[in-house]
C-alpha cells in the first residue's frame, strides 16, 4: 500500500470515528488536492486556535480553491468545521476540515476536473 492510500485509509478512519459523515471518495480527492503537504506533519493539520491559520484556510481553500466569496459566513463555516473536528482533538487533519467545507459548500465539482 502506498504512503498516499495508507493516509487516505487513516482520514477516512478519523472521519467514521468522529461522525463527520464524508465519502472516502472525497476525502481522497481533498487528499490529492492538497499535494506534497499530507506528509508534511505540521502542515498536513489545521491549528483550531490560531487565527492566522484559520484565516489562511479561509483564504487559500474557500476563496481561491472552491471560488467563494469573502463573506463572515466563511469565518463561521471554518470554525464550524474546526468545532465538529473537537476542540480538543489536536489532529484536525488538513484533509477532513478542507472535505468537511467542500462538502458544506456543495463544490465537490472542483474536484471533478
Amino acid at each position: 500500500m502506498s504512503k498516499f492510500d495508507e493516509l487516505v485509509e487513516k482520514y477516512v478512519a478519523d472521519s467514521k470515528s468522529l461522525k463527520l459523515g464524508l465519502s472516502e471518495d472525497l476525502i481522497r480527492k481533498v487528499a490529492k488536492g492538497l499535494g506534497p503537504s499530507i506528509y508534511n506533519n505540521d502542515a498536513c493539520k489545521v491549528s483550531g486556535s490560531d487565527p492566522k491559520e484559520l484565516e489562511t484556510v479561509k483564504k487559500n481553500y474557500l476563496i481561491k480553491k472552491l471560488g467563494l466569496k469573502d463573506s463572515p459566513d466563511l469565518d463561521k463555516a471554518v470554525s464550524a468545521a474546526v468545532e465538529k473536528m473537537g476542540s480538543s482533538n489536536r489532529n484536525k487533519h488538513r484533509a477532513l476540515v478542507y472535505a468537511l467545507l467542500c462538502k458544506k459548500f456543495k463544490k465537490e465539482s472542483v474536484y471533478d476536473k
